[in-house]
């Protein structure tokens, strides 16, 4: 038996990331797990995640707060689509409320993990604050909650003639409170969800900002404060408010998810009709807001209040739909032959995915690559023990996902303690099972990546569903014992 160094801090669990899903995943356990031991190792010097980053203007959520917030903690605040300050307060009040912020540990860079079965247990190695200092952690359950973006880099293409261009160029993951964009003429690269964002924004107080596309995106308008939210409020108790708003925004999104799925083209006009009511007559929708693929096939953008088509309307942003040939000293030459002068360019082109924040990952000395295996109820992965994965949903509000997965990793720990297993280990035994990708979006950020995430399975317990009920149903009240998930007791 090996023995353990005396530096290690040992827990039951160990959380990783103190973002939305960390926040939510410490509650589950508190609540569910009350004799199990946890800390929390974030990276940063702020708890908040993607709320805490991401600090460019604008930034709010691209989902409602009644399914991005927690089905634990109701959202309180009248906006349903909220800013980015109002949701990381949000997160805070909640692992204040719940007594979470007194686990967290900050400045730890979480680098390597390696699992002992002769022991059963995880040896998880920390970085401290970049310092070249290395913290030793001893767990049991290893849960990853830091998402799936990697917070050193964002995606820009390599543009030609960048070096000529005079004025300051930025990505939007890296925004400082010194960018200035008063009385500029600005070029926002990219037609996603931060461009959307982006743009009515800026135009507050740019002289002009113009949204430079290759090809559109589908965007749809919702209210900025939910009409039902508020008639209940004032009829109901909260809490009941709260839940009856989520169920209705979770059942109306699948329905408009399943819709789109199965009648594109129908889908497809009523989307452009609706763009069509919002912008000023003669406007060509046909060009900028007609994308090449059906509804789904990538992410819709969300827009409260129809911000962005007002901005449009009044002059103050544009669309341009065209390809970029060079940087110029002022601008963008575009292949039409047009040039975009412009004194700040933000590069909105995309995020850069990455798997457990790059963690390596060792199984009794020998290191293995998450990427290459099947994901197990899209949270765990197969012939890897005791390590689980919290990952939201594509084409709804994240935290959906992140609640199921939490849900049954706590029912997971408890059956394991009932029975006395300390192991528990996916594995594929079915030999039907066929290996498709995990991600189904044909995005460029989903499809430069693909690589790098697991691979999803034909059948159950293999398959991702994208569909909350169906994952309550499948996951949520499922029985922990199965065939594919593999349990043990330390090889000593």
């Amino acid at each position: 038996m090996q023995s353990r160094p005396a530096d290690l801090l040992s827990v039951d669990v160990l959380i990783v990331g103190a973002g939305i899903s960390g926040i939510g995943a410490a509650h589950h356990l508190q609540k569910k797990c009350p004799n199990r031991t946890f800390t929390i190792l974030e990276r940063r010097e702020n708890m908040g995640g993607t709320w805490d980053l991401f600090r460019y203007p604008g930034i709010r959520s691209d989902s409602d707060m009644y399914t991005l917030g927690y089905s634990f903690y109701p959202w309180r605040a009248p906006k349903s689509i909220a800013d980015g300050p109002s949701i990381l307060e949000y997160v805070q009040d909640t692992a204040r409320e719940f007594g979470i912020d007194e686990k967290i540990q900050y400045g730890l860079h979480v680098k390597r993990a390696s699992w002992c079965s002769e022991t059963s247990r995880w040896t998880v190695e920390a970085e401290v604050d970049g310092s070249g200092e290395v913290r030793r952690f001893d767990c049991s359950f290893l849960f990853m909650c830091s998402g799936y973006y990697n917070y050193d880099a964002g995606y820009t293409p390599e543009f030609e003639g960048l070096a000529d261009y005079e004025g300051r160029v930025v990505h939007p993951q890296f925004w400082t409170p010194d960018i200035e964009y008063r009385g500029k003429r600005v070029v926002v690269i990219g037609s996603g969800a931060t461009a959307v964002t982006l743009v009515p924004e800026l135009a507050k107080q740019a002289e002009h900002v113009t949204m430079l596309q290759r090809s559109p995106t589908y965007v749809i308008s919702a209210p900025g404060s939910d009409p039902m939210a508020a008639w209940l409020r004032e009829r109901v108790p909260a809490n009941l408010a709260y839940h009856l708003v989520r169920w209705k925004n979770i059942l109306l999104g699948i329905a408009l998810f399943n819709y789109c799925k199965r009648k594109p083209e129908a889908a497809k006009r009523l989307i452009l009709k609706a763009v069509e009511k919002h912008l000023s007559p003669g406007y060509d929708v046909k060009t900028h807001f007609n994308p090449r693929y059906n509804p789904w096939d990538q992410r819709m953008c969300l827009v409260p209040d129809a911000d962005l088509f007002e901005s449009i309307n009044s002059g103050k942003s544009s669309v341009v739909t065209d390809r970029i040939e060079s940087f110029t000293k002022k601008g963008i030459r575009l292949q039409s032959g047009t040039e975009l002068e412009a004194d700040l360019v933000v590069t909105a082109t995309g995020l850069d995915l990455q798997l457990v924040g790059g963690l390596e990952v060792i199984v009794d000395g020998e290191r293995v690559d998450p990427a290459q295996s099947l994901t197990y109820k899209s949270m765990m992965f197969s012939d890897i023990p005791n390590l689980a994965l919290s990952f939201g949903y594509t084409n709804a509000s994240w935290t959906l996902k992140c609640d199921i997965t939490c849900d049954y990793v706590t029912r997971l720990l408890n059956y394991m303690q009932k029975k006395g297993y300390t192991e528990c280990r996916p594995r594929v035994v079915d030999n039907d099972v066929e290996v498709e990708s995990m991600l189904n979006l044909s995005s460029g950020y989903i499809q430069r990546s693909a690589d790098r995430f697991p691979k999803q399975g034909t059948k159950a317990p293999w398959r991702l569903y994208q569909n909350y009920v169906l994952d309550k149903l499948t996951i949520a009240l499922s029985r922990i014992q199965d065939p594919s998930l593999e349990f043990g007791r330390p090889r000593r």
